[in-house]
């Protein structure tokens, strides 16, 4: 039934999204074995409902594991997670951390922290399943918005890629399904099935009630409605990077500088 709605009523917006990125950027191979990380959000879900139909109906042969790093939710939470996992019919497994607990003290900078375990955890228990992929569901509105945070709080032009090889834990890759998909048809999918997802369960967002990705969406929503457009071109500044034009750059470890060639006369010519 929900994920009937997927390739029906939401063919165009979720469906042919999913298979375009799927597709552009060779997510998915013969005989991979994909760790699904669900976080209780409707994003993950929805990534979990399109994975177990491509699964069945796609040309493609693979294995999924469901799994629920349990960070310390709440009671509440848990609760609308196993509810959730019934109603979609996903065989999740629930793993139990102590990250919130483990964060709860660090005052500079506990997002880093809680990413950081979050991920050691997730790479150790999906080796240990046996994975050789990760997919988690970021969508395209993620793809923006950490676009942005890193020109506006981290000083770097930088992007959420679509997929990438893990540096610690070898021959592991994180895969992001939903990386072309719009976060507006996701809630659009979720609401036309009165569904209910968590929502963030960050305990820092709880207290503060503000983050620096929630600015970022104020300040994207504020620029839409002078340029509708502001998103794709965003997303496309991301593949039309021009070097030359840029003051420096590096590639891992290695760095660049314009003037590194620019009494070569190697610049861009001015006009």
């Amino acid at each position: 039934m929900y994920g009937d709605s997927i390739v029906k009523e939401f063919n165009n917006t979720l469906w042919k999204n999913f298979l375009k990125g799927l597709k552009t950027y060779q997510l998915i191979q013969d005989g991979d074995r994909i760790a699904v990380c669900i976080s209780g959000g409707k994003d993950s879900m929805l990534m979990a409902e399109c994975l177990k139909r491509w699964q069945k109906y796609g040309n493609v042969k693979f294995n999924l594991e469901y799994i629920v790093m349990n960070p310390g939710y709440n009671e509440e939470n848990l609760r609308k997670i196993e509810e959730n996992a019934k109603i979609l019919d996903l065989p999740v497994k629930f793993y139990e951390t102590r990250i919130f607990s483990s964060v709860a003290e660090e005052k500079n900078n506990p997002c880093f922290l809680c990413s950081r375990l979050r991920r050691g955890y997730l790479y150790k228990t999906a080796q240990e399943t046996g994975c050789n992929k990760i997919a988690l569901g970021h969508h395209f509105d993620d793809v923006i918005e950490t676009i942005l945070m890193g020109m506006l709080y981290g000083s770097q032009m930088q992007t959420m890629m679509p997929k990438i090889h893990s540096e610690n834990y070898k021959g592991m890759e994180v895969i992001r399904p939903l990386y072309l998909v719009r976060e507006e048809n996701i809630v659009k999918w979720s609401d036309f099935n009165n569904l209910r997802f968590i929502d963030c369960a960050c305990r820092v967002s709880e207290k503060t009630g503000n983050s620096k990705r929630m600015e970022i969406k104020k300040l994207l929503a504020e620029l839409r409605k002078v340029n509708p457009e502001v998103d794709m071109n965003i997303f496309r500044s991301a593949e039309n990077v021009n070097l030359q034009t840029l003051i420096s750059y590096h590639i891992g470890n290695e760095y660049h500088h314009f003037l590194d060639s620019y009494s070569e006369g190697k610049s861009v010519r001015g006009t």
